[in-house]
């Protein structure tokens, strides 16, 4: 076993640098390399392989969480192209898409008083996943043509739905354990 891995996780997995990703492709090569790499199979091994082997799981193991989720594959896309993403980095964001997260957010506050809370969530979980895949939609294409300021902005009202998707998930299983 070498040292060496690809340069980033697109190529460890062999699939192209895009946002938009064969997530079918990514598990198969996903086993395909933790069969090549697994601990268990270097156990007799020397200590220098086996540490090696732990490495490349845990890279992999990373790479597959990465590759997986929308936003931090995004972000990671942005990263290979040399975008700051630290927190400490930020701009300002669009007014309106903020106004909009602080009424759902005042929404969600007030839930529990309403007739039927758990349809209201569910028709407001509905209209978070509607944008989370516009907004996705959004970032491919400003990565893919190469605006990265416009994809950076549309990761971050991303990692805003995200939480917000979250947060609708969790009210609605408080509420439902309530009823129980």
């Amino acid at each position: 076993m070498t040292d060496a891995l690809p340069a980033n996780y697109f190529e460890l997995f062999k699939i192209p640098v895009s946002y938009d990703v064969d997530l079918g492709q990514v598990q198969h090569r996903y086993r395909e390399l933790q069969k090549a790499v697994h601990p268990d199979k270097y156990a007799s091994a020397g200590s220098q392989e086996r540490r090696i082997s732990m490495q490349h799981t845990s890279l992999i193991n990373q790479a597959l969480h990465t590759l997986k989720h929308p936003v931090e594959r995004a972000v990671y896309l942005l990263q290979l192209s040399g975008v700051d993403f630290s927190m400490d980095n930020q701009t300002t964001m669009d007014a309106a898409f903020l106004m909009e997260q602080m009424e759902m957010r005042e929404k969600l506050e007030t839930i529990r008083e309403h007739d039927d809370p758990l349809a209201e969530l569910d028709q407001m979980s509905a209209a978070v996943s509607e944008n989370m895949d516009n907004m996705a939609a959004e970032f491919s294409h400003a990565y893919e043509t190469g605006e990265l300021e416009q994809a950076r902005e549309a990761v971050r009202k991303l990692q805003f739905l995200y939480k917000a998707k979250k947060e609708i998930h969790e009210l609605a299983a408080n509420i439902e354990d309530e009823l129980i």
